[in-house]
Formats: C-alpha cells, structure tokens, sequence
C-alpha cells in the first residue's frame, strides 16, 4: 500500500470511475467513491455494480466486502482526489465543464494541505487549470500551483483515461498513462500514485499537453474512421463492395484502413475532436471535416432505409443493435440511437430492436411502433433488416434467414447481402 496515499476519493462512479475506483481498493487504499446518482452509490454499496463491464462486478464485490471500497454521495476527506465526470458539449459543440466544476467545488470545503487532485475527465485544452482557479476562489487559505508554484498546498494534475469498454480492468493496468501536472512535483505525486496499480508506463508531461494528447489521440481515430466512411459512400455511388475492396487495399505493407459503419458513437471519439475545433476553429479544418463526415452518416443509412421502405406498404423493420460498438450496453452518443430515433419519428413501419445488452428502450425511442424483441423474432417478422452493430449475437443469424429480407448491413457482418 502507499506510504503517501492512505486514502483517495473518486469523483464520478461511471465507466471510468467505478473500475479505477476498485482498482485502486484491490492495492489495499482506502477509497471513498463519490456520486450524485443515489441508486449507484447503493447498489455499490451492496457490492454490486450498475453498468456491464467484464470481470468488474467481482471486483467491486471484493472490496466492498474487505471495507475498502465504501460509495457516498458527497466528498468526504482523502489524501488524493480522481474526477473523472462527464464532459458533454453544448450549443454548437461547445465544451460544457459544468460537471468539472460542480466535481471541483464539491471537494473544496474538504481539502487540506498537502492533497492531491487529478482531473481524468477527457477535457479541453486549459481545464486543468480553469479547475485550478475554481478551487482557489473556493478556498483562498489554501494555495494552488497557478499561485505558488511547487510550494502550493495542493498539488493538481491531469491525467485521462485510455480504456476500451468491454476491457476496462486489464486496460486500466496494463496502458501506459500519460500524467500532466501544473508543475513537475505534482506531475511525480500523480505518477506516484497512478504506480500504484498501472503495470505500464507513467509517462510524465505538463497538464496542457496531457489534455491535448487525449484529444489528439481520439481525433487520430476520428479522422481515420471518416476515410473509412467516406469510401463506404463512394463506394455505393460506385457499385463497389467496400469490405471486398478495404481488404484488398489493406494487403498493402503500409496500408491499414479502418472498418466503416454508421456513424462513430461513444463519448469519446464523437465528442473530443470537437474540442480542438473549439480551441481552434480555423485551423483545425481536418478535423473538423472529419467530425462532419462522420455525423453525416447516420443521415445517409436513414436515407438508405427511406428508400426500402418505399417498396413496401407497411414495412417492419428489423433493427440490429443500439450499443455505440459491440458486445457492450454503452448508447453514449451511439449513432444507431441515432438512427432508430429518426425512423421512430419517421413513422416508416413498425420497428422492431434488438439490443442484447439492454433490457429496456431508453426513453427516446419508447413509441407505438417500437418493439423492444430477440434477434429470431425481428429478423422473423421484417421486410427489411438493419444491421447497426455487429454484435456476436448477431453472427449466429444465418444467411438463409435473410434471403427473403431486404438486408442493409452497415457493418460487413454478412458479405454475400447488400452493402452501405
């Protein structure tokens, strides 16, 4: 156990928070996890958990169970404090850090000289700092590193996560982390603390470049996947197979296209190239472009669906899947959310979705002509099959079954059927 961080509280008790949360108990430190969400913060307590991550609910199990892990819904005293909250947009894709300052204001009334405060949530380029600054006004006998330098009280840091769903807990040991302080002292007091349970490597930065490496990292993504997707449209205005041809192209030593699919979902690659855009609106033309490519998608396959659904009178539609990727309960910023809204609001036919992972619609798509069904049933009743996420599940339905379907499959999981 450290020597220096006998306890830590983690601000925000999701996808991020929860697992970190527990990996740090399992190291024998105390942790206190903190959310506004009265429901999680019992069920945590029951040493159960809320969201679907492999090999998590164990865990959390576990150090409930040996006192390590205890959930509430306010700060209380610790050595070290993990935001790791949500950080949405707002407007026309302005970054909102409400939730970072509600996390940061929570925590003020209970810092004492000497913590440490890390922000994890993927955040714009000064967050950190503007962070800073709230807790400062907060709590004027304290001093903070934008004020004293390495003398301050409280040392603060940034350090985002590089986690896939479905894979979280191995993730979360085994990445290298990048760890940006405000100074070099608060930089080594995070890594310090992130050795703890990261087998990788702690790689030491300041907090600006930090937060723009995440940024980079996912826009990276995010431009590659637009390629990917602007050859799927060329590709159909083209007659074209685009998996035949990706597979093809990427026999190429120096070639790697991604796979293409109905949009990009998830809070992370959707949502982070607009914040370089934010900071830097002319400049960032790429990325920006990319962030269009890929938002215009899910307008293309509803488009696609229009079309077939004109061949018929009333239609049922078989919607395949509403997770942002696969095999994970994840809809944040899912773009087959997306689509099923719109062909919910189209009133095309009667929609019938399959989700494996979830056991109710959320509220957005609860409708007269929505039904929540097993992938047999819809594939059984539809006229027209929309493959939205390539699910494992998903994979079990055989061709035959489809052969009388008009089939739209976003994401090559049948090769022989039509193509988008």
């Amino acid at each position: 156990m450290s020597k220096t961080f006998q306890s830590v509280a983690v601000i925000g008790l999701g996808y991020i928070g929860l697992p970190t949360a527990a990996v740090l108990a399992s190291r024998g430190i105390k942790v206190i996890g903190v959310d506004i969400n009265q429901h999680a913060v019992d069920t945590i307590n029951q040493g159960r958990i809320h969201i679907v991550e492999p090999d998590l609910e164990a865990l959390v199990h576990e150090v409930v169970r040996t006192g390590k892990l205890r959930a509430t819904t306010k700060p209380e005293t610790a050595d070290a404090f993990l935001i790791a909250v949500p950080t949405p947009f707002k407007g026309d894709h302005e970054p909102d850090l409400a939730y970072v300052e509600a996390a940061a204001r929570s925590i003020a009334p209970v810092l004492k000289k000497g913590d440490l405060v890390i922000l994890e949530s993927t955040s714009p380029v000064g967050s950190t700092e503007q962070m800073a600054q709230w807790l400062a006004d907060a709590r004027p006998d304290l001093t903070f590193p934008h004020q004293a330098g390495e003398a301050a009280d409280i040392n603060m840091a940034y350090c985002p996560e590089r986690v896939l769903p479905g894979k979280v807990i191995y993730e979360l040991v085994e990445n290298d982390r990048v760890v940006g302080g405000m100074t070099p002292h608060c930089a080594a007091r995070a890594a310090a603390l992130y050795k703890t349970f990261v087998r990788g490597k702690c790689i030491i930065t300041n907090a600006r470049t930090a937060e723009m490496c995440k940024l980079t990292e996912n826009s990276f993504r995010d431009v590659n996947i637009a390629f990917a997707n602007e050859l799927s449209l060329i590709c159909d205005e083209l007659n074209i197979n685009v998996w035949e041809l990706i597979r093809l192209a990427n026999h190429h030593p120096r070639v790697n296209i991604l796979q293409p699919g109905p949009g990009v979902g998830g809070h992370c690659i959707a949502v982070d190239p607009w914040f370089i855009v934010d900071k830097s609106p002319k400049t960032a033309r790429l990325i920006r472009t990319a962030r269009e490519v890929n938002d215009h998608k899910p307008h293309y396959v509803i488009e696609k669906v229009k079309a077939a659904a004109a061949k018929f009178k009333n239609p049922k539609i078989a919607c395949l899947g509403l997770a942002f990727k696969a095999d994970i309960d994840d809809l944040r910023e899912s773009p087959s959310v997306e689509i099923v809204q719109h062909l919910k609001e189209l009133n095309l036919g009667e929609l019938f979705v399959v989700e494996p992972q979830v056991t109710a619609l959320p509220n957005n798509l609860v409708g007269d002509n929505v039904v929540l069904a097993d992938a047999n049933e819809a594939v059984a009743k539809a006229d027209i099959v929309l493959l939205l996420v390539n699910h494992r599940a998903f994979k079990d339905i055989g061709i035959g079954a489809l052969a009388s379907k008009v089939v739209i499959d976003t994401r090559g999981l049948w090769e022989a059927m039509e193509k988008i």
